[in-house]
């Protein structure tokens, strides 16, 4: 981004630019094959962007790349981000950054984050991690990223495990390497309209049944450990009758709970109506997951014991 005649900043550097404003990236001595791919801010990506960018890295890393950077508008980083690691079985990394302070204002962060992605995107030691987020010096996975802050340049957090390392003097360290991935095959067939729906205090049901019939599957972002107002009781077990619905937590960190709680409304309740626990998973990556299943043709059994493994 770059500030036009009013002010504003809106998208304007090319990939080129912005490497060639890094400093210390040539006494690296990794060699930098830069593409210009897109110029479009990060909240207004697509779908079909990120499906092309999946070929366009492919691509690449098929023909001797040891890394990819993929450098983006923050809005949507933890989501791009999940979505790239679902289908990315390769050793090679692929590290998502961007910049909190755009090159108009003092303490512009970018140049220093492509720095550190490019280090770990190179790095031995960042092979098989999947797709991952680097940001002011610290190596997220990208299933646990979520951006916290609206302006902080330390926004992108991992509540669940917190990084997996750090980028020291140069050199990526990872200290915490996660059990496993879940993967899956790239998804190609029919589109499908997930939704978001939180519960808030004295809800009613009204946004559940605003959007129950325009969708093929939705994610529920509820109280606690997973828990509805007694209202949406009903509405919830029939959509789950219908169409998958993920039960995941509003609280940004922690896991759904399967068999705390029993009152009405509870998640033993909810799950006993044929609702899907998110576990580990937030609402956002939890609505990418039931996305690409979808279009892929999983039924809700199927989607279930995905979200077994990816939740855990």
């Amino acid at each position: 981004m770059t500030a036009d005649k009013a002010g504003g900043v809106v998208p304007a550097l090319s990939a080129e630019q912005l490497v060639a404003a890094v400093p210390g990236l040539a006494e690296t001595n990794i060699e930098v094959d830069v593409v210009d791919f897109r110029r479009i801010p990060g909240a207004s990506l697509s779908f079909e962007d990120i499906r092309e960018l999946t070929a366009a890295i492919e691509q690449r890393l098929s023909t001797g790349a040891d890394g990819v950077v993929v450098t983006q508008g923050t809005d949507t980083i933890e989501e791009v981000a999940y979505l790239l690691d679902l289908t990315h079985t390769r050793p090679e990394p692929i590290v998502v950054t961007g910049a909190m302070r755009n090159p108009t204002l003092a303490g512009a962060d970018g140049p220093a984050n492509i720095l550190a992605a490019i280090q770990t995107a190179a790095a031995d030691t960042a092979r098989d991690l999947g797709s991952l987020v680097v940001f002011a010096d610290e190596i997220h996975s990208s299933v646990r990223v979520r951006k916290t802050h609206s302006t902080s340049g330390h926004t992108f957090q991992s509540a669940n495990g917190g990084p997996l390392g750090y980028v020291v003097e140069g050199e990526p360290r990872i200290v915490n390497r996660p059990a496993a991935r879940v993967t899956l095959p790239a998804a190609t067939g029919r589109e499908a309209e997930v939704a978001v729906v939180p519960v808030v205090l004295g809800d009613t049901g009204v946004t559940l049944r605003a959007v129950a019939n325009h969708v093929d599957g939705l994610v529920v972002a509820a109280f606690g450990a997973g828990h509805v107002p007694v209202a949406l009781v009903e509405i919830l077990g029939g959509l789950a009758a219908r169409i998958p619905v993920v039960l995941a937590s509003r609280g940004g960190a922690g896991s759904t709970l399967a068999r705390t709680y029993a009152f009405p409304g509870s998640e033993t309740d909810l799950l006993g109506r044929g609702l899907i626990p998110a576990g580990f998973l937030d609402p956002v990556k939890a609505r990418i997951l039931v996305r690409h299943l979808l279009i892929s043709g999983h039924d809700q059994t199927s989607i279930k014991a995905v979200f077994e493994r990816a939740g855990s």
